[in-house]
């Protein structure tokens, strides 16, 4: 098959800090003004963004991303869509190029919905009539025909993805990438979203699709490229390659996980987790988690400077990245004090574990409003073994789904039942004409 996408040794280096000798002129006038003068060389610091990877893309492949935040998925993307270019290495692409990597790309805020479709078409190459053709199919996919002559600045950025992905797909891209920005819609939208990447692949159309949502990747991808530290870490079948990469999180094994030493965190750091505990709810040592059983959570922490307030959160997952649920103190009307320098630790306690039997992951994260303190992504799994919940001496399994809901069964008869309402209704029927006798005769 015919290559759609070749990269070859791309490599993206950043400077990170102070500016540099080799700076615009526009930053050393700032620089100046600020008095500030230019970095040395040996101050500049520089982060890989990526490095030496290489892939092939043929025609008509939908082809998945994967990895951690920060591990340089998002990079490449804008490298192949030469948003950026590389450091090193060269990249070639076959046929008309579309790419939704943020909400809104190329969005002129003072025009309406109108005029950036057919400048965000003229962008990708499209003459005036192939959009007249397009644009009441991008309306309607967008569900923005009551704002389609508003300007795009008043706009929520709900409708500014859904316009923007209408036109990137209707629009006929040879190769279409696509950055994460399914998550900010909601869960109709993101299904019309797949399902018109799956149009494009049968279409014979080349996707990339970057995504933390693994099971959406599995469904849609046939392949998929892992992406860790700016390098390709696997390459391969889908499910084989999202094992490796959930192989590779930490295990909790029932009793919890050191969070010291853990990578994967974002945050300003005046608090920072150190230890998650799985507990029974008397506190004490619990060696397993079954289906239907009460667990306490022990979040430990440290603090470094004083925070008022913050409000602490867990989110579970399904082996897939789904999320299933996100408990927290801000939803549940829990209110931390003021924090002060030091060590300490939060409860959360769960009265029924409601998962079928699988492993689990957990996020945690700490935070005030518009201000996160320490946000852990994928720091621990959660084991949930089968329990005879029903007291039936049956256990759930992993096929019933992913939770388990406590309910209780009953039988009856169709005819019995309505010869029951039948009573009942002549019961109030009676009552209904003895009370109004009764108003008659004292009238």
């Amino acid at each position: 098959m015919t290559p759609a996408v070749i990269a070859e040794n791309i490599s993206k280096q950043y400077r990170l800090g102070q500016l540099h000798q080799g700076t615009m002129l526009r930053d050393l006038l700032v620089g100046l003004v600020k008095r500030r003068p230019p970095a040395r060389p040996s101050e500049v610091k520089t982060i890989w963004a990526l490095k030496d990877v290489s892939f092939e893309v043929n025609e008509g492949e939908v082809v998945g991303i994967i990895g951690r935040n920060g591990a340089g998925k998002s990079t490449l993307l804008k490298v192949l869509s030469k948003i950026t270019y590389p450091t090193s290495g060269t990249m070639r692409t076959k046929g008309r190029v579309a790419s939704l990597l943020e909400v809104g790309t190329g969005f002129h805020e003072e025009l309406t919905g109108r005029e950036n479709i057919y400048l965000n078409g003229s962008i990708l190459g499209m003459k005036k009539r192939e959009i007249d053709a397009n644009l009441d199919a991008i309306v309607e996919f967008a569900d923005v025909e009551d704002f389609l002559d508003t300007p795009i600045k008043r706009y929520s950025s709900g409708m500014r993805l859904r316009l923007g992905f209408a036109v990137a797909a209707h629009l006929e891209p040879d190769v279409l990438m696509v950055d994460e920005v399914l998550a900010v819609g909601d869960v109709g939208f993101q299904k019309k979203c797949l399902q018109a990447m799956d149009d494009l692949h049968t279409g014979g159309r080349t996707v990339l699709f970057v995504s933390h949502n693994l099971a959406a990747v599995e469904n849609l991808c046939p392949r998929a490229i892992w992406i860790h530290n700016g390098r390709i870490r696997e390459d391969g079948d889908a499910r084989s390659v999202i094992q490796s990469y959930l192989a590779t999180f930490a295990d909790a094994q029932g009793g919890g996980a050191d969070l010291r030493d853990f990578e994967h965190r974002r945050g300003t750091g005046e608090i920072k987790y150190t230890q998650l505990e799985i507990l029974s709810p008397d506190g004490g040592p619990l060696d397993v988690v079954r289906t239907g059983s009460a667990v306490l959570l022990r979040l430990h922490y440290e603090v470094h400077k004083p925070v008022t307030q913050p409000h602490f959160g867990v989110e579970i997952y399904t082996n897939m990245g789904t999320l299933i649920t996100s408990p927290n103190t801000w939803t549940t009307g829990f209110c931390a004090d003021t924090v002060k320098p030091g060590e300490g630790y939060i409860d959360v306690r769960v009265d029924s574990v409601n998962f079928v039997p699988d492993r689990y992951y957990l996020s945690l994260w700490v935070a005030s409003v518009g201000l996160k303190y320490d946000h852990l992504d994928l720091c621990a799994t959660l084991d949930v073994e089968a329990a005879d919940v029903h007291k039936s001496g049956r256990q759930l399994e992993k096929c019933f789904g992913v939770v388990y809901m406590p309910c209780a069964w009953s039988h009856g008869n169709v005819q019995q039942a309505a010869s029951n309402a039948e009573h009942r209704d002549g019961r109030a029927r009676g009552a209904v004409l003895r009370t109004t006798w009764r108003n008659c005769t004292r009238a």
